[in-house]
């Protein structure tokens, strides 16, 4: 049976070998981090253009350089919650068709991944909107029976109900998975093309 490490023995192994690295190795770490850093300001809006960036490094450095803003961007592709992150996601996939020169399948991957994120949005407001719409209809009839019915006037806020809120979190945590699978599969796909 193979020995299974423990995150110490890793920690410990990865430690000893920070010890022994080289000062190429540590300047290959910090240009890669820098390429992440670069990667953090561009999303932020604080640099226009990486590929510009990148061409005022040392040569020696460009390729580890691009390494870590492609991570950098890679982190950013993901199911939006809100407006911000999916604004952040459009930034990243922008940069990561600025970084392969505009080649076309890139292109074409970044747009298929936005295509994946708005059916993402899309089918997540429509499913939240039917189990609103589920739950108060079952709590009006549960009401009515009992004869505690609100006036006519009032509406009851499904969404503050146990039972949603849990049925909720079920129905996304599910729809999460399905879309990130997908996402996943892109990104795969994206390295490989990107040489990373």
């Amino acid at each position: 049976m193979a020995e299974i490490k423990s995150t110490m023995d890793l920690v410990m192994e990865r430690a000893a070998r920070m010890g022994k690295a080289s000062s190429e190795e540590l300047q290959q770490e910090e240009a890669r981090k820098e390429g992440m850093r670069l990667a953090a300001d561009y999303l932020a809006g604080k640099l226009a253009s990486l590929a510009a960036e990148l061409e005022t490094k040392d040569p020696a450095l460009q390729m580890i350089i691009r390494q870590g803003m492609i991570e950098g961007l890679m982190r950013n592709l993901s199911l939006p919650r809100d407006e911000i992150q999916k604004q952040r996601g459009d930034r990243a996939a922008d940069g990561l068709v600025e970084l392969s020169g505009g080649a076309g399948d890139i292109a074409a991957i970044c747009q298929e991944m936005g295509h994946i994120l708005g059916q993402y949005n899309q089918h997540r407001d429509q499913l939240r909107t039917q189990l609103e719409e589920q739950v108060r209809m079952q709590y009006e009839q549960l009401m009515g029976q009992q004869g505690a019915m609100p006036p006519g006037d009032m509406k009851l806020e499904a969404t503050l109900q146990q039972k949603f809120q849990e049925e909720w979190a079920r129905i996304e945590n599910e729809l999460s998975g399905q879309y990130n699978q997908a996402l996943e599969q892109h990104k795969t796909v994206l390295k490989q093309r990107l040489g990373v």
